[in-house]
């Protein structure tokens, strides 16, 4: 970094996604004054993106792009530029001339929750118990107050996970309230619930491993982080003075005192617990929801937010089979015609 005047007109920059690993001598005055953040774009931006990436993509009339920049929340114009990319492979595979929207919304399935895994063999009862798990999601999201509206639902066994609710927000979102992390709470534990009710509990199964981890680690955010727990106080708790070496810390000094980290677990528990019982109320009062909700999951596999309030209402779906499944003649790359007739002897 040394060596150079003031007036040899040379300018360097420099970029990284690793800030917080930067040796601090390289962000000293006179060395990289200025920084500038590029964070990943708005809902706006990705619009923008998407259409970019897709001048050259023909499209069908179905593709609504707004839908698609709000269903992407958190991507960067590289994971817009391979959702493009991975609709028009799909729509590819099933010979289409154009791009609809079932490939746009098939490719941002596949990016944002893996793989659909459909040599994968679930036995009746396996999803059965997908089916309530996952309606019990569905229909908490669909109840309690500030949460995303349902995008869909799905019991087709994609990347680990054997089903999935996905939700899509409004619009983008830089901070949550009490009221929405207690409904987010209430929707994570809801799959357990639901199996509980549904099943009892010696046939709960383990599949709100991961719905348990993520409460888990909002409550305890709400707590250490967030103040929002009366018992603890708003004061941020958790490790200070750790060295950082390649983005993991080497060298720990914790400032919570036994007492303190006792306070801490009671209350992380209390607020998983709440959101536990929210969502049994919930699930109890629209027990027979819950069934129509499943049983639709079960006989259709995927479900659109719409359909699932349809289904709630005794309206069930209406599925036009898709072309590339409708049974077809031979394949030939010459047409058809008839053979002449043979001329008498």
């Amino acid at each position: 970094m040394d060596g150079f005047e003031a007036n040899e007109g040379i300018i360097l920059v420099a970029a990284t996604n690793r800030p917080d690993v930067l040796d601090p001598a390289l962000l000293r005055p006179g060395r990289f004054d200025r920084q500038v953040v590029v964070p990943n774009p708005d809902v706006s931006g990705r619009e923008k993106i998407i259409r970019v990436h897709m001048r050259n993509v023909p499209l069908s009339a179905d593709v609504d792009v707004r839908t698609l920049a709000r269903g992407t929340p958190g991507f960067s114009g590289a994971d817009l530029a391979n959702l493009v990319n991975e609709a028009a492979l799909a729509a590819a595979r099933r010979n289409k001339r154009m791009v609809s929207m079932y490939d746009f919304e098939h490719a941002k399935d596949k990016v944002m929750m893996g793989a659909e895994r459909k040599s994968m063999a679930m036995s009746d009862s396996e999803k059965r118990n997908t089916a309530y798990h996952e309606g019990g999601h569905a229909l908490v999201a669909l109840t309690v107050p500030g949460a995303d509206p349902v995008h869909k639902a799905t019991i087709i066994p994609r990347g680990r996970a054997l089903g999935m609710v996905m939700q899509l927000p409004e619009g983008d979102r830089y901070s949550m309230d009490f009221q929405q992390m207690t409904s987010r709470l209430a929707i994570m534990m809801a799959g357990r619930v639901a199996e509980e009710l549904i099943f009892g509990k010696d046939k709960v199964t383990s599949g709100a491993s991961s719905d348990i981890q993520a409460a888990t680690g909002l409550a305890r955010n709400m707590v250490t982080r967030w103040g929002f727990s009366e018992a603890v106080g708003t004061v941020s708790y958790g490790d200070n003075q750790e060295e950082v070496f390649l983005g993991h810390s080497v060298a720990r000094t914790q400032n919570v005192s036994e007492d303190t980290a006792q306070k801490i677990d009671s209350e992380v528990r209390r607020l998983v617990q709440g959101g536990l019982d929210e969502a049994r109320r919930i699930l109890s009062e629209r027990l027979e929801d819950l069934h129509k909700v499943a049983k639709a999951l079960l006989e259709y596999e995927t479900l659109s937010g719409d359909e699932i309030i349809a289904v709630m209402k005794g309206v069930q779906p209406k599925r036009d089979e898709p072309e590339d499944k409708r049974p077809t003649g031979p394949s030939v790359s010459v047409p058809l015609t008839h053979a002449p007739d043979p001329e008498p002897a």
